[in-house]
């Protein structure tokens, strides 16, 4: 009975020591794909997928199994005219949870549509940080971008955490940006293919003069969200103080595509925050706001009156 106990409680400390640290959910949409085409080639990658993002480990840290990552991906096929290639759309969301409470904040809501790559069937789907290109660039850039997007995710969600926290997994997804897959079909990972792509987001990341941006993290969930529980006031006085900081970083470097990251999919929230704050935060926030998140606007100008 004491050896069976002893081997449960050995392979759960396995368990703990070796859980990865993203919680992914993958699915693939193929409804615009030929009905010539076999389905079961599509529920086939999106298993596989899913198993490349949370069955592998991307740090050398331990995560217990609630300390994971909740996130995302939706990658929506076309077809091209190449047998078993596949032009696509990725959407890329994560959450990051607030101290303190139940709520998960949108750190990252991105949609890629510079996706093209080549899948057959049971393939197997590698990935190697020395080798990133491999042997077939085409069935290389499936698994190239889904790690670039996988040390993404862990870069913001550990600048939240400490100051410039992220930067070995910034680091991580540039090595794989310098050795992407190459090929006349493939884009996204140079900077004349764009000028909001997977090269540009982590250029702003890693590029001294906006080294703000790190502290724009940081503080929106630290001094900010993290702050909310126990002091709403303190903590909307934090995220109107990132705000402060955003208008100043925007106004010497407009339009980077940070600014746009960052503040994709957190108009409801911003919104909650501000929309109990005292009439002269609020109408600064709501001014900011307005100025810095064009696409929400008129939302924070109607909601946030």
């Amino acid at each position: 009975m004491y050896k069976l106990i002893f081997v449960l409680f050995f392979l759960m400390c396995i368990n703990f020591v070796n859980a990865q640290e993203l919680d992914a959910r993958v699915a693939v949409n193929s409804n615009a794909v030929s009905s010539n085409v076999n389905k079961s080639v599509f529920q086939t990658l999106q298993t596989s997928l899913n198993n490349f993002m949370s069955n592998r480990k991307w740090t050398t840290d331990t995560y217990l199994p609630n300390e994971k990552i909740e996130c995302s991906f939706l990658l929506i096929l076309q077809p091209t005219t190449d047998d078993n290639v596949y032009s696509a759309t990725l959407t890329i969301q994560a959450a990051r949870p607030v101290y303190n409470s139940t709520y998960l904040s949108p750190l990252i809501n991105f949609q890629d549509k510079d996706i093209e790559f080549k899948y057959v069937q049971y393939q197997e789907l590698d990935f190697n940080d020395n080798n990133v290109s491999g042997a077939d660039a085409q069935a290389s850039n499936l698994t190239a971008i889904f790690a670039y997007y996988a040390y993404m995710v862990l870069a913001f969600e550990y600048d939240t955490y400490s100051p410039k926290g992220g930067d070995a997994y910034f680091q991580k997804a540039q090595n794989v940006v310098n050795n992407a897959p190459d090929d006349r079909t493939i884009v996204g990972w140079k900077p004349f293919d764009g000028i909001r792509n997977r090269y540009w987001l982590v250029e702003n990341m890693l590029n001294d003069r906006y080294t703000v941006m790190h502290d724009v993290y940081y503080n929106y969930y630290r001094t900010g969200l993290d702050k909310m529980y126990d002091d709403d006031k303190a903590g909307r006085a934090g995220v109107l103080n990132v705000l402060n900081e955003l208008n100043s970083f925007n106004s010497d470097n407009p339009n980077t595509m940070i600014n746009q990251f960052f503040f994709q999919g957190k108009a409801t929230e911003m919104i909650g925050i501000f929309s109990k704050a005292m009439p002269d935060d609020k109408a600064r926030a709501s001014e900011l706001l307005q100025k810095l998140d064009l696409t929400d606007a008129e939302r924070f100008k109607s909601e946030l009156q």
